[in-house]
This record gives C-alpha cells, structure tokens and sequence, in this order.
C-alpha cells in the first residue's frame, strides 16, 4: 500500500489556469499539489501549440504559450507546489471529515480538503492510428507516451508523426535505441524548424533513418513488435525492425473518469455557481474551460478571474473560522513576504 499524500488543495490539471491557482491559493496559505495526465506542466498550451502566440493575456502585448506557462511557473515559485505528472485521476470518494481521497491510475492516494478540477476540455487521449491490430500491442510495446526513456534503451524504434513529440523524441531517445526510423506521411514538419534541420542532419550521418509514408501492417506476437510496413513512400512498401512503436497523432479531450465523480454536468462541462465557482458538490470547485456558467467565456483571462473567487471559498474551507482579510500584493507587506520580494 502506497503512502497517502495529504495536501490542503488538489488541483486536477496543470494548465495556465491550474498553475495560476497555486498562486491565488499560495496568498492564502494553502499548500498546492497538481496531478497531470501530461508529462510536464503546461497543459494544451505546452503540449499542443507552445510556440502559438496569444495576445490578450493582460500585460502582454503577445507572449507564445510556452512562454506564458514559464512565467506562471515563475510565478508559483515561492509557493513550492508539488506535481505528479503522467497520471490520471480514476477515482474520488468524499470521507467523513469533510475531505476528499483521490486515486490516480497507477494507484497513488491523495488526501485533500479541497479537489479543483482546472482540466481544460478533459484529460488528453492519444488519438489511435488507424493500423490494423495496433490494440494488441499497446502498453506491451506501442506506446503514446514516454514515461521512461530507459524502456527504450537498445530497441529497434518506430516513432509516427510530424510534430514536436514526434520529432523531440526521434533526438532525444536516438543515443540510447538502437535504431530510429521516423515515418511521417510527407517530408515537411509542423515541429519547429530546428528539430527538423537537426532530424536531417541525423539521417545524412545515418544516425537514424526518416521514411515517408505511412504504417499499414504491424507483425509480431504475444504484444511484442517485430517489424512494422510502410506504405506510400517513393520505394514501395518498406519492412523495418520494430520492437517499440510511439505513434503521435495528436490528442482528443475526454472529460474522462471525472464523468463518474457525481458531479451535475452540462454537455460535458461542469456547471459552477459564479460566486466561488463551486459544483455541485461542495468542496469540489471547477475552473477554466471544463466548466460552465451563464455567459462564459473560455479565454485564459477569464480563468485567471475564475481562480481568484475560487481562492476565497477555498479558504474558508479549509480554515474554517479563520478571518479572510482581503489584501492587495502591491500594499500588503506579509504578501510581498511570501511572495519572497524583500527577500
């Protein structure tokens, strides 16, 4: 049995807006831990568009979304949030004191007086390929994710896809495979230009090996790869070793088990009250896109305005009776203190 991990405030999803409540609540003196099905923090704007620009955060002219994410994590520092990344919450069960235990898929326990749903759309679900028979070998030896790049050290590697994780994960697990074929179906990328270049520069040494086309046929057994065919490219169908697959086909949102939590839902979004932002189900708060109150809008903004009213509720919370004086960082002295300013 794994240890029971206590925190004031569970923030499911490490988003913009997620990230940004680490700060409202880290005012308030509440202890912050996230949970992400994604790898790093960040959310869509890390995983699916980093270098898109965003022009209506306030302040910023345009700052690109990774870099509004870095900012945030600037931001947060002082509070020492805690992350667990590459999971996802399966279960929440509300316990006697008032709080709520939550289960992660690989069966880690959390115990918080307060659980913030900020998960955007859902959790992201890799999209399957379309490849004959692919669902036998997921989890054995395809997979849509790196946890650990160790499980793929002295493998015969097949990475699919055009994208940053395509092409970020054909340079950074090439010293440690033992071969690396990248299959995207035309020579052009949508990663940045740079992974590209370098890409190329790898396969004009023979470091690694890019065919255009795609994967139509998997072999092997038992869930174990033993070479993949590729079609459409300019020698026919070409067979290549495979023992491990990492196809890249982008994500689709799924609210996911979160739909099982008991929670009134509205077209697969949370209705809040706009008050504090709470569900139905006192305690449990949703914030940023995955919720739903007359007039929304889902602009990060609004979220940030979102986790402010939040913040309050949560407090009262999880210090009930405590006095909640209403401060301003620019005055207030023992904010500035937390905030590590005179430091």
């Amino acid at each position: 049995m794994t240890d029971t991990i206590k925190t004031d405030v569970l923030i499911v999803g490490a988003g913009p807006v997620g990230l940004f409540a680490v700060f409202e609540l880290g005012l308030f003196d509440m202890k912050c831990h996230l949970i992400d099905i994604l790898d790093r923090p960040g959310g869509q704007c890390a995983e699916l568009y980093p270098e898109k620009p965003i022009y209506d955060i306030p302040g910023w002219p345009m700052i690109t979304a990774q870099g509004l994410v870095d900012k945030l994590m600037e931001q947060i520092h002082p509070f020492k949030p805690e992350f667990t990344f590459n999971r996802m919450v399966s279960s929440l069960e509300k316990l006697e004191d008032g709080g709520f235990r939550v289960t992660t898929d690989e069966n880690e326990v959390f115990e918080a007086k307060v659980v913030v749903v900020a998960a955007g759309g859902g959790s992201f679900q890799p999209k399957r390929p379309p490849i004959p028979g692919i669902e036998g070998y997921e989890g054995k030896s395809v997979f849509y994710s790196v946890r650990r790049m160790e499980e793929f050290r002295g493998h015969d590697l097949v990475i699919v896809g055009g994208g940053d994780s395509a092409l970020d994960w054909t340079l950074n697990l090439q010293p440690i495979a033992k071969s690396v074929t990248l299959v995207h179906r035309r020579p052009e990328f949508r990663a940045a230009p740079d992974s590209a270049n370098k890409m190329y520069a790898m396969q004009e040494m023979k470091e690694l090996r890019f065919l255009v086309g795609q994967v139509s046929g998997l072999a092997g057994a038992d869930g174990q790869l033993s070479s993949a065919t590729i079609k459409g490219g300019p020698d026919g169908d070409v067979e290549v070793p495979c023992t491990r697959m990492l196809p890249f086909f982008g994500l689709t949102m799924k609210l996911g088990p979160i739909a099982e939590w008991g929670l009134n839902l509205h077209e697969n979004l949370i209705p809040v009250d706009t008050e504090k932002f709470q569900t139905s189900v006192p305690g449990i708060f949703a914030i940023g896109d995955i919720n739903w109150y007359p007039g929304k809008l889902k602009l990060i903004l609004s979220g940030f305005h979102e986790v402010a009213l939040m913040a309050q509720a949560a407090k009262r919370i999880v210090s009930p009776g405590e006095r909640i004086v209403f401060q301003y960082t620019t005055s207030s002295t023992s904010l500035q203190k937390k905030l590590g300013v005179h430091d």
